[in-house]
């Protein structure tokens, strides 16, 4: 057997070895270009000093995180943002655990209810926070005209009728809004979740004697945690880095009091590109820190017994 022999299966093997890359490749490729440039680029654009056009002047060194946490509203925005979070993360898993086993139960005209039940989904979510937003027009508003009806305000166009414009009735809008454009997916996802316990659990539940409210909590929560882990964390992220809703219904204002981070960092890029991107960077790093909060909390990594 000669040398060459010898190489020729060693060459095959390197080349069996490197096919994956040829599937894997282009998603590589793609991460790249969408995900980590942008960030080195955020980053990179966060130590520089720009002009309101685009033009980079030099080096800012740490002169805009300085300015950034120098913001009279930065760390209420902060705290408002993680509120924000909370709020609209817990009330959205709360409901659609309800809706999930309600779904997940035989009634008649399941089908069309389930159907209907991705219509808030499947619309736009800053066409909803308009229509939301024109439904509470203090002049015109039909949800403020069903409240003069109801005797809870005297007249359309007064302070009382304006519930955008106070942050105190504005936020908790701005929350239903936002549970209602996340529920659906969140609903979807548990019912995919559900469907993946075996039947014959239950069955042994039964035969135990265990009611109602204790098999839900011993079996069909635990074995339903990989389900609920996936769609809380995709909400964490989603709500956190959240605009259209708030920009569409209130623009964070009074002031910012309605403001969160992602609000704030964008209202900072019509003043200074550079602060906007250390807001951006501040932003990621949030994102990161609540998820790894959100998983150690949750345990997703542990074995359901």
């Amino acid at each position: 057997m000669t040398t060459l022999d010898v190489k020729k299966p060693r060459a095959r093997r390197g080349l069996r070895a490197l096919e994956p890359l040829a599937w894997i490749g282009p998603a590589i490729v793609l991460i790249a270009l969408v995900v980590l440039w942008p960030v080195v680029e955020m980053i990179r654009s966060s130590f520089l000093e720009i002009s309101r056009l685009g033009v980079v002047r030099g080096s800012a060194g740490f002169a805009n995180y300085e300015k950034l946490f120098a913001e009279k509203d930065f760390a209420d925005v902060m705290l408002r943002s993680v509120i924000w979070v909370i709020a609209v993360v817990a009330l959205t898993v709360l409901i659609s655990l309800a809706l999930a086993q309600l779904f997940n139960q035989r009634f008649p005209l399941r089908k069309l209810a389930r159907w209907a039940l991705i219509a808030p989904w499947a619309a736009s979510v800053l066409m909803t926070a308009i229509i939301f937003k024109w439904m509470l027009d203090p002049e015109v508003g039909v949800i403020n005209q069903i409240r003069v009806r109801l005797g809870l305000i005297d007249a359309m166009g007064g302070a009382a009728a304006d519930q955008l414009g106070d942050a105190s009735t504005a936020m908790p809008w701005l929350v239903f809004v936002a549970v209602f454009v996340s529920v659906p997916f969140t609903t979807y996802a548990l019912l995919a979740g559900l469907a993946t316990i075996p039947a014959d659990v239950y069955e042994a539940a039964r035969m135990d004697g265990a009611g109602r409210l204790r098999t839900y909590w011993s079996i069909t929560l635990p074995l339903l945690r990989p389900a609920l882990t996936v769609a809380a964390l995709i909400n964490v992220m989603n709500v956190f880095n959240s605009f259209p809703i708030i920009w569409a219904m209130t623009h964070g204002q009074p002031g910012y009091s309605t403001a969160t981070s992602t609000i704030l960092m964008y209202i900072l890029k019509g003043s200074d590109i550079g602060e906007s991107a250390a807001m951006s960077v501040v932003n990621f790093g949030m994102v990161i820190v609540l998820t790894v909060i959100f998983l150690k909390v949750s345990r997703w990594n542990k074995e359901v017994a």
